[in-house]
């Protein structure tokens, strides 16, 4: 078991450049048309260990919305806000059957959502963040994170204009279901609160700053709460792929249909790349490809 501290700019290096080769084979997203500009052969990682060292290759300084990335960053901050008992009230902590958009497993579960990492989970989150409207509540999300984490996220505006001109019917009929069963308050607020959380922004190295905090005992999140997001990444992140993902490179990870990838590396360090072409799944194609490569090179798998 190698470990970060044995990492080289030169296999670093070549560990990118065959990531970049896998890129062919995805997509990036058209829906959403401020997501469709992005070069599907773009790609950026940046690891920080626990003891400060920086490692990076590609095109770090792309900005991002980090999209489905900061579900773990909503939850993080509802279990230091209200404690653990009370957010999985809330939400499951249940793997997903369907992809993270589906009704069906919703109704399924009779309203009840599955878990933080699909979207009727954080939708549901973002009807409890702390705030007055959804602004506030974004203001606040983003404001903790850059103090705890020394990111400097933004909210990026274009990106949530493009974002709401698509208006998501599925997530709509989520939100009303939800409603309906009891888990949200206000469909609008929850609604626009999800949208605007979505679209915070940054690079990579922002990105694994966030992770640190997931990945290292700090006096800024209680251990405990960091315990629960690993777990629930590890578990779901991935959607559909997350139990292979596990099996197959050990790490909590949580994507963002934008080409964002996070690996919290447990104790050691965090791992963070952009790479917009998806898999079917949904999931940063290259960016996954990365991640096993240096997981099993390096010996990083949390089962080792």
């Amino acid at each position: 078991m190698r470990g970060l501290e044995t990492l080289t700019s030169t296999e670093l290096s070549a560990w990118v450049q065959q990531a970049r080769a896998f890129a062919r084979k995805g997509k990036v997203i058209d829906r959403i048309p401020q997501l469709a500009l992005a070069d599907t052969n773009s790609f950026a990682v940046c690891i920080l260990s626990a003891n400060g060292q920086v490692y990076s290759d590609g095109e770090t300084s792309c900005v991002f919305p980090l999209m489905s990335a900061i579900k773990p960053f909503s939850l993080l901050y509802l279990l230091q806000s209200f404690g653990a008992e009370k957010v999985f009230q809330w939400v499951g902590v249940e793997p997903s059957d369907a992809s993270f958009n589906s009704l069906e497993q919703l109704i399924k579960d009779n309203g009840r959502p599955r878990n933080p990492m699909i979207n009727s989970g954080a939708i549901t989150l973002a009807d409890k963040l702390p705030g007055n409207s959804a602004s506030d509540r974004t203001k606040n999300l983003c404001q903790w994170l850059n103090q705890q984490a020394g990111c400097q996220l933004e909210l990026d505006e274009i990106m949530l204009a493009s974002v709401r001109l698509v208006n998501s019917q599925v997530n709509q009929d989520i939100a009303r279901y939800l409603a309906q069963s009891g888990y949200v308050k206000d469909i609008e607020q929850a609604l626009d609160t999800y949208e605007q959380i979505c679209c915070l922004s940054g690079t990579v190295e922002d990105l694994a700053r966030l992770g640190l905090l997931l990945a290292c005992e700090n006096e800024r999140v209680a251990t405990q709460c960091r315990r629960n997001v690993n777990a629930l990444m590890l578990t779901c992140g991935l959607y559909e792929s997350s139990s292979q993902s596990a099996l197959q490179i050990g790490l909590p990870m949580k994507s963002g249909i934008g080409g964002a990838l996070l690996a919290p590396i447990p104790n050691r360090g965090a791992l963070a790349c952009y790479s917009p072409a998806l898999d079917n799944v949904g999931n940063p194609i290259a960016a996954i490809a990365f991640v096993e490569a240096i997981s099993q090179s390096l010996g990083l798998s949390i089962f080792q």
